[in-house]
């Protein structure tokens, strides 16, 4: 699966319809939001939604943001993965 990385944000698409996506806009100049995540039914259960997160993490980082976290999915992946933390404001 092929992601596209975007500004705050990082997705799949298949046909034109979007299949996977992470979403985390800015709320300050040093901070972002990850605020949804979404898996299409059909890809759910193969590590897709884990690898928007890491992807995410690794996106955050290397801009040299810090991150809050709302989204439910992602507050379970933070809490079970302690080595992806250190982007957590």
């Amino acid at each position: 699966m092929d992601f596209i990385t975007e500004r705050n944000m990082i997705y799949a698409c298949d046909n034109e319809k979007v299949i996977a996506e992470v979403t985390f806009p800015n709320i300050d100049d040093t901070t972002v939001d990850i605020n949804h995540t979404f898996v299409d039914p059909s890809l759910r259960g193969q590590g897709v939604g884990q690898k928007l997160l890491i992807l995410a993490y690794e996106t955050i980082k290397q801009q040299g943001y810090k991150a809050v976290v709302t989204c439910p999915y992602a507050v379970k992946f933070f809490a079970n993965n302690p080595s992806y933390r250190d982007i957590l404001k």
